[in-house]
C-alpha cells in the first residue's frame, strides 16, 4: 500500500493566511522526511478554505521537495477553463521533474458555484467535458475540438508540451456514478473520497467502477483504487489517542453545526466504529485499514495532512507512529504497483527541445 497526506488548507483566525502557506509546506517536507509516498493540495474556492490555486501552492512545495509525488486533490475542472488548467499543470509538471499526478472532480460547495456560473444540472456535464479536451491537450501537438462550454479550438497547440506523456490522471469519486463512469470509460484510476459516510455508499461506488471497467474492455487486473480517511491519531493505547483526538473531533462538529452540514457520526465513538476516521493504538488503525481493503480493494490511501487542532508536537508524534509502525506492515500485507517514475529532465545545458520519452499512464 501507499500513502498520501493531503490537505484542502482550511484556514481559522489563529494564524494569517501567510502562515497557513507556511505549515502546509512544512509539512509536505516533514511528509517526504517521513516517508510518505506523495503530498497533495485540495482545491476550493470558499470559507474556510485558502486552496484556490493548487497549482501555486504545488510549485512552491515542488522547490522544497526532491522525491515526494505531488498530487492535487480534487482538480475542479467543472470550474476550470480546460486549456488554462493545462498550461498551469503542464508547467508544473516540469517545475516538479515530473513527479506530478492528478486527482480531478467537479468539485463541492454552492459558493464555488456562484464565483463560476456553475450549476448543478451542468457541474457533471462540465467536468467530463473539459477533462476530455485536457486529455487530448496533454496528449496531442495540435488540438481541433468543440463543446458547449468554451469557444471551439482550430488546430490548437499549447505551451509548455509536458514532461509527463501521459500523465496519471484519478478521478475523485464521493457520491455519484458520473466520475466513476468517466473514470472507467477512459482506463483511469479511481480514488474515493471515503470521508463523510459510513463504508457501504463509498463501496458500491468502487464495485460500480470495476463494473463499468470490464464493460469497456479494460482487463480488471489493471484497476486501481485509492481511498481517503477522514482524521488520523494514533498513539500507544486506544484511551491515550481517543482522549487527544476528542477536541479534535468536537471542533469537527461544531463546525458542521455552523456550516449547516448533516452530522453522521455524533460522537467520536461512533465515529471511529463507523467512519474510516483512524484514532487508536497502531494494531487497531492497522486493523481497520485492513477491514476497509478487504471491502474496497484500494492500494493507495490518503490521511490528513493537517494538525487539525493537535499540538505541533502530537501532530508530528502521529506521522512518525504512522510511517514507523503503521505503514510498513500495511505496505508489507497489501502489495501495490509502483507509481510512475519520474522522466529524465534534458541536460540544463541544452536550450533544444527535447524529444520526452513516454510516461507511465
Amino acid at each position: 500500500m501507499k500513502f498520501l497526506a493531503i490537505t484542502l488548507i482550511s484556514h481559522h483566525a489563529a494564524t494569517s493566511p501567510t502562515e497557513r502557506f507556511g505549515e502546509v509546506v512544512a509539512t509536505a517536507q516533514l511528509a517526504e522526511e517521513l516517508g510518505f509516498d506523495g503530498f497533495g493540495v485540495g482545491e476550493r474556492h470558499e470559507w474556510p478554505f485558502l486552496s484556490s490555486s493548487p497549482p501555486v501552492v504545488l510549485s512552491h512545495i515542488a522547490a522544497k521537495t526532491s522525491r515526494i509525488r505531488l498530487f492535487t486533490a480534487v482538480t475542479t475542472l467543472s470550474l476550470l477553463d480546460p486549456v488554462r488548467a493545462y498550461e498551469d499543470y503542464a508547467t508544473l509538471d516540469h517545475l516538479c521533474g515530473g513527479r506530478l499526478e492528478l486527482i480531478i472532480g467537479k468539485g463541492n460547495g454552492a459558493a464555488q458555484a456562484k464565483l463560476f456560473h456553475v450549476t448543478t444540472e451542468d457541474q457533471w456535464e462540465r467536468n467530463r467535458e473539459s477533462y476530455e479536451l485536457f486529455r487530448r491537450l496533454w496528449r496531442e501537438e495540435k488540438v481541433t475540438w468543440s463543446g458547449r462550454f468554451r469557444p471551439a479550438l482550430e488546430d490548437a497547440q499549447t505551451w509548455p508540451r509536458p514532461l509527463q506523456r501521459p500523465i496519471r490522471v484519478w478521478h475523485g469519486s464521493a457520491t455519484s456514478k458520473e466520475s466513476v463512469e468517466l473514470a472507467a470509460r477512459h482506463g483511469d484510476p479511481l480514488f474515493s473520497a471515503n470521508v463523510s459516510n459510513p463504508i457501504e455508499p463509498y463501496a458500491e461506488l468502487i464495485d460500480h467502477y470495476r463494473e463499468r471497467w470490464a464493460h469497456y474492455g479494460h482487463d480488471p487486473a489493471d484497476a486501481l483504487v485509492g481511498a481517503g480517511f477522514a482524521g488520523l491519531y494514533a498513539a500507544r493505547t486506544s484511551q491515550e489517542a481517543i482522549a487527544a483526538y476528542r477536541p479534535v473531533f468536537q471542533a469537527r462538529l461544531d463546525y458542521q453545526r455552523k456550516a449547516g452540514i448533516p452530522i453522521v457520526f455524533p460522537t467520536l465513538e461512533d465515529a471511529i466504529e463507523r467512519s474510516s476516521v483512524l484514532v487508536g493504538s497502531p494494531q487497531q488503525i492497522i486493523d481497520k485499514v485492513l477491514r476497509y481493503h478487504r471491502r474496497f480493494g484500494h492500494e493507495v490511501m490518503h490521511i490528513p495532512a493537517d494538525a487539525e487542532g493537535l499540538t505541533p508536537a502530537r501532530h508530528r508524534a502521529t506521522l512518525e507512529l504512522f510511517q514507523s509502525e503503521i505503514a510498513p506492515v500495511l505496505r508489507a500485507e497489501v502489495p501495490s504497483r509502483p507509481f510512475p517514475s519520474p522522466p529524465s529532465s534534458p541536460a540544463a545545458s541544452d536550450d533544444r527541445v527535447p524529444a520526452v520519452a513516454g510516461g507511465t499512464s
